[in-house]
């Protein structure tokens, strides 16, 4: 279907952070499938561990025991501090699982319409759940009606939550993007998770933390949360932790870890054994070859070196980001610079219409990073 406005390149071949078309020509990745690939393109040890999973057992059901979901389950909870975990295959599902599960939670309290505060320019997803929950118009737009049971208000802004709490009495959980994505790269005060969190144990009502972009190492730490010395209720992840391999997953602590029972919540394709493979294998080299500090180092040395090129021009309103998050506002619209950047065998993307967003894989070099930066640099100049 018409769906996307495809870009006139066909890939065929990848290669860490390098892709090839089918003409041959090479193409230097700083988008990463939408923060998906993290370990760049074909790493011999997910293609190997996938290979030999494969040729083993692909899926069987969740109406049997699962050996790789139990290990995969088992080494999140130690990374996160939560203590269960429901697999799906893609970050709308994990939202749309949060979702649920902070209704049934304000149901079982006796709340006959449970409320979830969201964000303005947020995003979490494209089912009928989460596109209500996403503060963009543009996504939204032709799906009315949308469902109730939200109430929206601006990132990073402590107070009108507090507003909000004083005027609803329906509320049971805020689900927030530690930093939003494709909001425009946003990353709030150090305080901002801090202050959410002491205002759900206030109130008894569950902090619900989108990781489905910033999470699996790409700010640093293996969480963006972790940034910030706090522990949410529900953590939703996708995109980075099956390297390209569809997976997603709803991580819980220890109240809301309780509240699904079976028939609750389902997925047929969930937490496979292919799919946990890849995540287990994704998170294992993660660790071995040390990618968090990577991407804290390469994605600080982006952004020095992106406001040491770029400061005496004026079109050029902030760079910001955090790890290999990396978003620089201009001040008009500039989506056409991705073509442009196609033209030089680069790959970016553009959201929030004037917001240069880069994701590059976390296994990104220094001469990688040198490329990518010099590129986009010179492309701005020229915009």
């Amino acid at each position: 279907m018409n769906t996307y406005m495809r870009l006139p390149v066909t890939f065929v071949k990848g290669k860490g952070v390098w892709l090839w078309d089918d003409q041959g020509k090479r193409y230097l990745d700083a988008l990463a499938g939408i923060a998906v690939c993290s370990l760049g393109h074909c790493h011999p040890k997910l293609v190997k561990a996938i290979s030999e999973q494969a040729g083993m057992l692909i899926h069987t059901s969740n109406l049997y025991r699962i050996d790789k979901q139990e290990k995969l389950a088992h080494k999140l909870s130690l990374l996160s501090g939560m203590n269960k975990a429901f697999f799906c295959n893609s970050g709308a599902e994990a939202n749309e699982a949060a979702i649920k599960l902070a209704r049934l939670y304000g149901h079982n309290k006796g709340i006959d319409f449970p409320t979830i505060i969201v964000m303005e320019q947020s995003f979490h997803g494209r089912t009928m759940a989460t596109l209500t929950a996403s503060g963009s118009r543009k996504v939204q737009a032709g799906f009315e009606p949308l469902l109730t049971g939200f109430a929206r208000v601006p990132f990073n802004d402590l107070e009108a939550i507090t507003q909000v709490a004083a005027h609803n009495k329906n509320i049971v959980a805020i689900l927030v993007e530690p930093y939003q994505g494709e909001g425009g790269i946003n990353v709030p005060q150090v305080s901002y998770l801090k202050g959410l969190r002491q205002i759900c144990d206030k109130n008894g009502w569950l902090l619900m933390l989108d990781e489905v972009q910033c999470g699996i190492g790409r700010s640093g730490k293996w969480f963006a949360f972790q940034h910030s010395g706090i522990v949410p209720d529900v953590i939703t992840l996708a995109k980075g932790l099956g390297s390209g391999v569809p997976i997603g997953a709803c991580l819980a602590g220890n109240i809301a870890g309780e509240v699904f029972k079976p028939g609750n919540h389902a997925s047929t394709f969930g937490g496979n054994p292919l799919a946990c493979t890849a995540a287990i294998t994704t998170l294992n080299v993660i660790e071995e070859e040390d990618l968090m500090s990577n991407a804290m180092e390469q994605g600080d040395f982006m952004r020095k070196t992106f406001q040491t090129q770029l400061e005496d021009v004026e079109d050029v309103m902030e760079i910001r980001g955090q790890g290999l998050m990396i978003g620089i506002e201009l001040s008009k619209p500039c989506g056409d610079l991705v073509k442009d950047a196609l033209k030089k065998e680069l790959l970016i993307n553009v959201t929030l219409d004037k917001v240069i967003r880069l994701l590059p894989s976390l296994v990104l070099k220094r001469s990688e990073a040198e490329q990518m930066v010099n590129t986009v640099s010179t492309l701005i100049r020229e915009f």
